[in-house]
């Protein structure tokens, strides 16, 4: 845990976002595959960074949904190891959502689907609120002293 003045590590900060995105994909692949795993014949990055699978009209569509809804809510809890203040979530959740949107401009063009951006908002929202939560919980728990007494 970082307590007090915190001393600017660009390096740091570096690892700590490739390692919060990687993390964000491999259990977005996660829950991808296990959502989709049978409803599709073949999985790929479509899935990932195409704004056209995020659709409520169909039930693969709802699956994507919820493949990055529960990725958001797996990467508020990786915040809490790889961030651990929760002044810094907001950032490092906007961070990852701003590289997702340069890889889906990258991948399909610009999302132009509403529910694309609704998706993706939520999942913003819900990764920096849950795990500014989380790192406040974790703040504010005592320090155990008995392992620091003497005993005599």
């Amino acid at each position: 845990m970082f307590y007090g003045t915190a001393v600017w590590d660009p390096w740091l900060i570096v690892g700590q976002i490739i390692c919060l995105q990687c993390s964000y994909y491999l259990t977005l692949g996660l829950f991808t595959m296990v959502f989709l795993g049978l409803r599709v014949p073949r999985l790929s990055l479509v899935y990932f960074f195409d704004y056209a699978t995020l659709t409520t009209s169909t039930f693969t569509g709802w699956s994507v949904i919820a493949s990055f809804l529960f990725s958001s809510l797996a990467g508020a809890v990786y915040m809490i190891f790889l961030v651990e203040r929760a002044r810094k979530c907001l950032d490092f959740s906007a961070t990852l959502y701003i590289i997702h949107l340069f890889f889906c401009i990258m991948y399909g063009g610009w999302p132009s689907s509403m529910a694309w951006w609704v998706v993706n908002g939520t999942g913003l929202a819900v990764m920096a609120l849950l795990a500014e939560y989380l790192c406040i919980k974790r703040e504010q728990r005592e320090i155990p002293m008995d392992r620091f007494h003497s005993r005599v």
